[in-house]
């Protein structure tokens, strides 16, 4: 009878569904800022719990570490109504993300819950947070030019497919809207960006005024602005990442832009502070310099025939000082840097990049031989001016002194409107290559005018090109 009863049993075992799991809670013991303590509740770091404020309403927190039998955890919005004792629940499958080619025109939170009011998003699938990490030497080498339409940039810190570069400044020089030109003008797949931290205003003016309309539909925008906790602003940078790197393994030419690394940063100094980490070089734990190489590294070329994400960091330089922890340790991380100058902010020269404090590492392995020695010798005529400026100001300098100042002195109207560009302009790769080559010939030489352009001048006098 027994045996007739397991038999019968067994045959219902493929379609009955695993044994079931009691729901385990625990209960809110402590709350300091914004560090929340729990017991009772066994979860890993990373899981979310909701934590009940009422009878049908509920915060989200984040699991960030743990002492003992305590569980620490921050929650993702505002803190209201919360009381001793609440019941804290964890949550199935929160670590999941949707992506997709539906997420293109889409605006997110650091939640990947939508913010443009376009009704909710239909993902193709769900993925992990976390995604797989690539072996170094299994990835794609950089070697071809990256055309970003900005004339400095392309004929002097040319950009290859794949690298990572930070834009360093100070509040209020112009790095947001140097991205805004990038995202309009770069010949990429799709773009990806993060604004993290920053001004709530600066989110609806960078998707009306920047990206518009046609530069939306191929871009996913993930916003978490300086209001959000903290943990919305980490989760909203690894967001960003993560979409990037699906549409890498896809195959596509991925161009991400984060603003800001520095927010980033900021926002991990605020958890870790808050769980009890010892601050270390001013204010910034330890973890903070093992998380910016952690968010960096995982974007880059993929594996050889596959897709690429160019990444565009900016970092903001507090005070303008270039050896901020956060400024330094991003510099050592990635692969060339741009620095963007104050002073050239304020004499009206825009993009204010400071030539002589930039440098592109990939540089030499993606353009020709003749390209990098004319940018060389843009460098090298640009710093003998600089470095005479002062003489040549006062007219102490007696011209025949030196062959290349005078000449740097005889070009540098020329230089000065070679690196400067509207908002509204854009220079092909290829143009900027090219004005660059005149910029620099000697006075002796006749050079072509760039393309689309009849006939030739003299190199005394090399007009700009239509862009």
């Amino acid at each position: 009878m027994i045996s007739d009863l397991s038999q019968r049993l067994r045959r219902y075992e493929g379609v009955v569904a695993s044994r079931p799991r009691p729901e385990v809670s625990g209960k809110l013991t402590r709350m300091v800022g914004l560090t929340l303590e729990a017991v009772g509740c066994p979860m890993v770091v990373g899981d979310r719990c909701a934590i009940a404020t009422g009878e049908k309403s509920y915060i989200e927190a984040e699991v960030v570490g743990f002492s003992g039998e305590k569980t620490f955890l921050m929650p993702l919005a505002a803190i209201q109504g919360l009381r001793p004792g609440a019941l804290v629940t964890p949550m199935a499958s929160a670590s999941l993300i949707p992506v997709g080619y539906s997420l293109l025109g889409r605006v997110l939170s650091g939640s990947a819950e939508p913010l443009d009011g376009l009704g909710p998003l239909v993902p193709e699938k769900h993925i992990s947070m976390s995604g797989n990490i690539i072996n170094p030497l299994e990835r794609a080498p950089i070697r071809q030019p990256l055309d970003v339409g900005i004339c400095a940039i392309n004929s002097l810190l040319s950009v290859g497919t794949g690298q990572r570069l930070g834009l360093f400044a100070g509040s209020g020089v112009g790095k947001s809207m140097l991205l805004g030109m990038m995202t309009k003008f770069t010949n990429a797949d799709i773009t990806i960006v993060g604004l993290i931290g920053e001004r709530g205003r600066e989110v609806k003016e960078f998707i009306e005024d920047i990206l518009g309309p046609e530069g939306l539909a191929r871009s996913v925008v993930v916003a978490s602005p300086a209001d959000d906790s903290p943990l919305m602003r980490l989760r909203a940078s690894m967001l960003t990442t993560r979409i990037a790197e699906y549409f890498r393994d896809q195959g596509k030419r991925v161009l991400l832009l984060m603003d800001s690394l520095t927010r980033y940063a900021q926002a991990q100094r605020e958890i870790a502070l808050a769980v009890g980490e010892p601050p270390a070089t001013k204010g910034y734990p330890p973890s903070v310099f093992a998380k910016i190489p952690q968010l960096v590294e995982r974007t880059g070329n993929g594996r050889v025939g596959g897709g690429s994400i160019t990444a565009f960091y900016t970092v903001l330089t507090e005070g303008d000082d270039q050896q901020d922890p956060i400024a330094d340790a991003s510099r050592a991380i990635l692969d060339g840097h741009i620095v963007l100058s104050r002073k050239l902010a304020e004499e009206g020269h825009y993009p204010a990049i400071d030539i002589e404090a930039s440098i592109s590492r990939v540089m030499p392995h993606v353009v020709d031989e003749a390209h990098f020695k004319a940018a060389q010798r843009f460098k090298q005529l640009y710093a003998r001016y600089q470095q005479t400026r002062d003489l040549i100001s006062v007219g102490a300098y007696v011209p025949g002194s030196d062959p290349d100042t005078d000449f740097a002195i005889e070009r540098m109207p020329i230089m000065k409107k070679f690196l400067q560009q509207s908002l509204k302009e854009s220079a092909p790769f290829a143009t900027s290559a090219d004005w660059l080559r005149q910029v620099v010939a000697p006075s002796t030489e006749v050079a072509k005018k760039p393309e689309g352009q009849k006939g030739t001048v003299s190199a005394n006098a090399v007009p700009p090109p239509k862009r």
